[in-house]
């Protein structure tokens, strides 16, 4: 019988293969169970499951980096550090200073329960800000045109020799830069998670294939076609993919779900998670799971077909 051309092993044809129902019966020469199926149900259980929690990881440090950059950077603060004489009239003065300060939108003293507040992290609660040398602060909220920070310095110098500018850039720049390379450092995950399931589902294939590869001749001596074959074990094979993802992404939403939000864990977490829409991403992991899956075993198929005699 002579053999088919592995040239039309396309992807048209594989595709039409996979969705069409299986009414030949070939699907049977991939075997339903065995070390491969568990195998392709395994790591794509579990390369989902690590997905959606490198989704997560992504999605939520770069709601991070936004927030610091947007809400961070219109804010500034005064921190009043004077003599217990003089810290009093130095107050004033820095108050008087800021309501004539084009382009401050609101200057807020911060009394002593909010500085507590932001004591608390470090000293643990019931701080004593009355018995600490504890400088006053004052929240400063910018204009949408901005101010100038070097002559607010100047004046800040001379009328409130103990008053320091601080405009947060020291810290938050860094903070900003570290949450964009998790960011960065979630999305390679993911594409490293896709490699990694795109290797374990070609060697389960390979196997498969290997295995099999005494039916595979048989079924070409009786005239079964190299695509018919390939489509046979592309279609279990994502098949399988599929519902091993699916599988292992209801368990990673579920495991997202359960952690703690960003009020309950603590003002250092960001509240790893999903929020209202973000939800649908992960709905998107099964079915790239299962591209994949066909990718890899078209792939395989075609190189083990050319080497089966």
């Amino acid at each position: 019988m002579k053999r088919s051309d592995l040239k039309s092993l396309d992807l048209a044809a594989l595709w039409r293969g996979l969705v069409r129902p299986d009414a030949s019966g070939t699907d049977r020469v991939v075997p339903p169970t065995g070390f491969t199926a568990q195998l392709t149900l395994f790591s794509a259980a579990a390369m989902a499951f690590l997905a959606v929690f490198a989704l997560a990881l992504a999605l939520a440090t770069g709601r991070l980096a936004e927030r610091w950059s947007t809400e961070l950077a219109q804010t500034v603060t005064v921190r009043i550090a004077a003599p217990p004489d003089q810290i009093d009239d130095q107050t004033v003065a820095v108050m008087e200073l800021l309501k004539t300060t084009p382009g401050i939108a609101e200057a807020k003293l911060l009394p002593d329960s909010e500085v507590e507040k932001l004591l608390e992290p470090w000293f643990g609660p019931d701080v004593p800000v009355d018995a600490l040398p504890v400088p006053r602060l004052v929240e400063v909220t910018e204009a949408a045109q901005g101010f100038d920070a070097d002559s607010l310095r100047l004046r800040l110098q001379g009328e409130a020799p103990g008053a320091v500018l601080d405009d947060h850039t020291r810290w938050r720049e860094p903070l900003v830069s570290a949450a964009t390379r998790l960011r960065v450092l979630g999305l390679v995950s993911l594409v490293l998670i896709a490699a990694t399931a795109g290797a374990m589902i070609t060697l389960a294939a390979k196997a498969s294939l290997a295995a099999n590869g005494q039916v595979i001749r048989v079924l070409r001596l009786i005239g079964a076609r190299d695509i018919t074959i390939a489509t046979a074990f592309v279609r279990r094979f994502t098949r399988r993919a599929a519902l091993g993802a699916g599988v292992g992404t209801l368990l990673g939403m579920f495991a997202v779900w359960l952690l703690p939000a960003a009020d309950e864990a603590g003002a250092f977490l960001t509240g790893l998670g999903f929020q209202g829409w973000g939800w649908l991403w992960p709905v998107l992991i099964p079915p790239a799971a299962a591209a994949i899956g066909f990718a890899a075993t078209r792939w395989a198929s075609l190189k083990m077909l050319r080497e089966v005699p």
